[in-house]
Order: C-alpha cells, then sequence, then structure tokens
C-alpha cells in the first residue's frame, strides 16, 4: 500500500502546506507593518484637551515603619526564599552576595570575606538601617544606581517589612 511514491506526495504535501503558511505569514507582514506605513507620519488632526489642572493623588499605601511595628517573622522567612539562590544565612558563608547574617545595622559593605561589592551602595548610605534596607530591596538599581545585584525588588512593603524583621532576628 505505501510505496516510494506515495510517501514522496504525503512529504510533499506536508512541505507545500508549510510553504503556503510561511509565504502568507510573509505578505501579512508586508501587508500590516512595512506597507502600511503606520506610525511614520504626522497625526492629521490632533484633538485638544483641556487640562483639568489638578492630577489626582496617587494612593500610595502604609508607611513601611507602620508595617514593619507588626512585620511577620514566618513570613519573612518564606519570603527570604527569593534571596536564598545568592545569600546565605551562616555567618561569613558568602555565595553570589555576602552573607545576610546581623545584616540589619551592619556597616554597608562591611561582610567579613566578601570583596566583590560594587562601591555604589557605600555612595548611598552607610549603615543597613531597617529604613535603607527597605529603600535596597524595593528597587535595587533604582535606591543604588551601578549596583552590581540584578535582584528586581519586592514591590510589596509587607514582604519588605517581614524579610527585614526576619533578617533583624537572625544575631539575637
Amino acid at each position: 500500500m505505501f510505496d516510494t511514491m506515495t510517501l514522496t506526495k504525503i512529504v510533499g504535501g506536508f512541505c507545500g502546506t508549510f510553504l503556503v503558511f510561511l509565504l502568507g505569514a510573509w505578505v501579512a507582514e508586508e501587508i500590516y507593518h512595512v506597507g502600511g506605513g503606520h506610525g511614520d507620519g504626522e497625526q492629521a488632526y490632533s484633538i485638544p484637551v483641556e487640562d483639568g489642572g489638578e492630577e489626582e493623588p496617587v494612593e500610595e499605601g502604609p508607611a513601611f515603619e507602620e508595617v514593619f511595628a507588626s512585620a511577620d517573622v514566618g513570613a519573612g522567612e518564606r519570603v527570604f526564599g527569593k534571596c536564598r539562590a545568592c545569600h546565605q544565612l551562616e555567618e561569613g558563608a558568602n555565595a553570589v552576595g555576602p552573607y545576610l547574617y546581623g545584616v540589619v545595622g551592619r556597616d554597608i559593605g562591611a561582610a567579613d570575606g566578601y570583596g566583590a561589592y560594587s562601591g555604589a551602595l557605600s555612595e548611598v548610605a552607610d549603615v543597613w538601617s531597617p529604613e535603607n534596607l527597605n529603600h535596597f530591596l524595593e528597587n535595587p538599581r533604582g535606591w543604588a544606581p551601578g549596583t552590581s545585584m540584578s535582584f528586581n525588588g519586592l514591590p510589596s512593603v509587607e514582604e519588605r517589612a517581614n524579610l527585614i524583621a526576619y533578617l533583624d532576628t537572625l544575631d539575637e
């Protein structure tokens, strides 16, 4: 039933169908993106909009100090899972990043045995206070431009407060 000619026709049919789909995709791309010229020229008519004068105030969450006062250490231990890839909790056990044992209250750039600090951190602050840690953990590259920490940050103030409270309990 299956001979060489039948198999050749089946493979040729699949290849031909694939070629038609590729050709169709190319034609559609040319029609809608390159040939149409969307956004290349000036807008023909612009609708004037009156400025209301006042912007609506952006509603911010609770202050860090309030959240930190009631932080959950157990939740902070769970949040530390995001840090575990690069940081260790044991004193002197540096990894990709410095160890975090006793980090709250420690001088910035003072982890024993860790020499890969970028220098950008010490230009911003002197000590890892809870407030400094909060700003750094929210947006590391925004708070200390040029830092070598590649973590994007923790947008939730509750997560940051819980994590800092957990790190603060390690050296008690």
